[in-house]
C-alpha cells in the first residue's frame, strides 16, 4: 500500500454542494480541551456560528469550532426568540454544516425543551443529533442544576460544552437579554454555575453577556476554556453570530463589532442586477446560449 499522502480536490466550478477538503484533520474535542493547559490557554480559541453548507465552508479555515446555534430560530426563520426551535430544524442544520467543513470541530445547540426534563430525556435528544448531523459535541444552556446532566451525557460518550450567564432559552424567567450579574448575589451564582458545570466534564463553556469581572474570576478558576460572547477578551475563546458580526443586520447587541458591512454589498448587488433586469442588459452575451453554425 502506498503511503504517499494525496489531497483529494473536486471541481468546484461544477458543484455548489461540495467544498475542496483541505489537507487537514478535524480538531477534536479532547484536542479543543487541551488548547488550556495549567490554566492558560496561548492561542485563543475562534468559534462563529454557522447554519448552511456555503457559509461553513467559507468560516471553516479560519474557525476552531463551529457553532450551529439555536440562534438560528432568529437568524434563519425571522422566530422572536429561540424557544421555538425544535429538533429537526437543528438536526437539519447540523448536517448541512458538518458536509460544509472539514477542520472545524461542529457543536449543535440541543434546542429548549429537548434536555431539562431528565438526564435520560437529555441522553436521547443528544445522541439523535449527533446521528443525525455527524457534529463533535453538543451544547446546552444552565449552571448547576444541570451538571448531573452534564455528568449523565459526558459519561456516556457525548460532549457536551456548556453555556451559562445569559442563557437565551430562559428569555421567558429572565424578562429580557439584559446584561447578567449586576448583583452580588447573581454574580456569586453564576461563577458557581462555572465551576459546577465543568466539574460534571463540560469540555468548554460559553460564557454569555455578563460584567467582565465574572467572566475573568471564572476564566481563572476553571480548568477547562470559556467562550466569551458579551463577556472578557480575557477568556480563551470568542464566539458571534456570524450574520452578526458581518453587518447583516442593522441592529445588533452591544457585545457585537461589526467586521463587515455585507447589508451594503448585497443591497448594492440586487440593484445592480434589478437595473440590468430593467434595462435588459441581463442577460448579456456572455450569459445566453447560442446555436452552433455548421
Amino acid at each position: 500500500m502506498s503511503t504517499t499522502s494525496k489531497t483529494l480536490t473536486f471541481d468546484k466550478s461544477t458543484s455548489r454542494a461540495n467544498p475542496t477538503p483541505s489537507p487537514m484533520k478535524r480538531l477534536t474535542v479532547p484536542r479543543i480541551r487541551q488548547r488550556k493547559a495549567g490554566g492558560v490557554t496561548a492561542e485563543p480559541l475562534v468559534m462563529l456560528t454557522a447554519y448552511t453548507v456555503r457559509m461553513a465552508q467559507l468560516l471553516d479555515p479560519h474557525c476552531d469550532m463551529l457553532l450551529v446555534g439555536d440562534s438560528l430560530g432568529q437568524v434563519i426563520y425571522g422566530l422572536p426568540h429561540t424557544v421555538a426551535v425544535t429538533m429537526d430544524m437543528m438536526a437539519a442544520h447540523g448536517a448541512a454544516v458538518v458536509r460544509g467543513s472539514y477542520h472545524a470541530a461542529v457543536v449543535v445547540d440541543m434546542p429548549f425543551g429537548s434536555y431539562e426534563a431528565s438526564p435520560q430525556q437529555a441522553f436521547e435528544s443528544a445522541a439523535h443529533l449527533l446521528k443525525e448531523t455527524g457534529a463533535a459535541a453538543v451544547k446546552l444552556e444552565g449552571g448547576k442544576i444541570l451538571a448531573p446532566t452534564i455528568e449523565f451525557l459526558t459519561n456516556r460518550g457525548i460532549p457536551v460544552m456548556a453555556h451559562i450567564g445569559l442563557t437565551p432559552q430562559a428569555v421567558n424567567i429572565l424578562g429580557g437579554y439584559g446584561v447578567r450579574g449586576k448583583s452580588a448575589e447573581e454574580a456569586q451564582s453564576i461563577v458557581e454555575d462555572a465551576v459546577a458545570v465543568a466539574d460534571a466534564g463540560a469540555f468548554a463553556m460559553v460564557i454569555e453577556g455578563v460584567l467582565e469581572p465574572i467572566a475573568i474570576e471564572i476564566t481563572q478558576k476553571v480548568t477547562c476554556p470559556t467562550i466569551g460572547i458579551g463577556a472578557s477578551a480575557q477568556c480563551d475563546g470568542q464566539v458571534l453570530v456570524t450574520e452578526d458580526m458581518l453587518g447583516l443586520f442593522d441592529r445588533t447587541p452591544k457585545f457585537v463589532k461589526k467586521f463587515g458591512d455585507m447589508a451594503a454589498s448585497v443591497e448594492d448587488a440586487v440593484k445592480q442586477y434589478a437595473d440590468g433586469v430593467r434595462d435588459r442588459s441581463f442577460p448579456g452575451p456572455d450569459q445566453l446560449y447560442q446555436p452552433v453554425e455548421g
